[in-house]
């Protein structure tokens, strides 16, 4: 299969195929009369493998690592771990970014929730304090009161 219909089949850039043949993460495939890269059925797996590692954050060091081939054998166990880390960081992402959310949320809530004829500097210390909850927890409101009176 040339380049082309390779793209065509993964949804990759045939710049980021020959990208990937360049790293070695791909075998150069042998070439036609015409000079154009002749690609294996089993380029299209590899890739795909490549794309949805890539895709969930592992770096190309990494996925060389639990290419199926290669010269190495097969690291089945520090597959497993690679992937379990993976996952653990993803998991960690994913609480910071609810509490993110959250935060954004009550931000939201203090802006649209503002008291009648509350000042505007009144009003930024108060947004403040929805932006920095922990600043409290640290030492009161010496922090804020300071900002407040430049």
């Amino acid at each position: 299969m040339k380049i082309g219909d390779l793209a065509k089949a993964t949804g990759l850039a045939p710049s980021r195929i020959r990208f990937y043949e360049a790293e070695g993460l791909i075998s150069a495939p042998p070439r036609g009369s015409n000079g154009y890269r002749i690609y294996s059925p089993d380029v299209l797996g590899v890739l795909q493998i490549i794309d949805n590692a890539q895709r969930v954050g592992f770096s190309l060091d990494e996925i060389r690592h639990f290419l199926p081939g290669g010269t190495q054998a097969c690291d089945h166990q520090g597959l497993v771990e690679s992937l379990g880390r993976r996952l653990a960081e993803i998991r960690r992402l994913i609480l910071q970014l609810q509490e993110n959310e959250a935060r954004l949320l009550g931000i939201i809530e203090g802006v649209t929730q503002r008291p009648e004829g509350i000042s505007c500097t009144d009003n930024q210390l108060r947004l403040m304090d929805l932006l920095d909850p922990p600043r409290r927890q640290r030492g009161g409101s010496a922090g804020r009161s300071s900002r407040g009176m430049k």
